[in-house]
């Protein structure tokens, strides 16, 4: 199989509120803007936004993402955290804190209630350690 692209697709009761967020918040660049779809690229990662209510969606399955997380791994999550925290008019649903399994990260409310984990990798302690697999 040979893969050009994979991607999350979020169903979103305002599309152009959601892609907003992500532009202003996270610097993400518009690649696409249908109204109904909206396509997003920070570097080489991408992130689209779909209108829940397009036709395109198969009959009972348009609603709202709910219950995701979305990670951003960064290289210095209490750097961003701070320019983030003084810049935007953000619900900060769980504070900047170090994780023992290997995580500084602080995570923020989203569109449609999602949430954003800002993430930067720090070394695990006690138990953690050991479950890392490398590769």
């Amino acid at each position: 199989m040979s893969v050009t692209s994979f991607y999350p697709v979020l169903m979103t009761g305002d599309v152009a509120a959601s892609a907003t967020f992500y532009r202003d918040v996270l610097g993400l660049e518009t690649t696409y803007d249908g109204g109904w779809y909206v396509s997003l690229r920070l570097g080489a990662y991408e992130l689209a936004l779909l209108d829940h209510r397009h036709e395109t969606i198969p009959a009972g399955f348009g609603a709202p993402a709910q219950g995701v997380i979305l990670n951003l791994e960064v290289e210095d999550a209490r750097a961003l955290h701070d320019r983030l925290i003084d810049k935007h008019d953000l619900t900060v649903v769980l504070a900047l804190r170090d994780e023992d399994f290997g995580q500084r990260h602080f995570i923020i409310e989203a569109p449609d209630g999602l949430l954003l984990d800002v993430i930067q990798p720090i070394t695990p302690t006690g138990e953690y350690a050991d479950a890392y697999i490398s590769a």
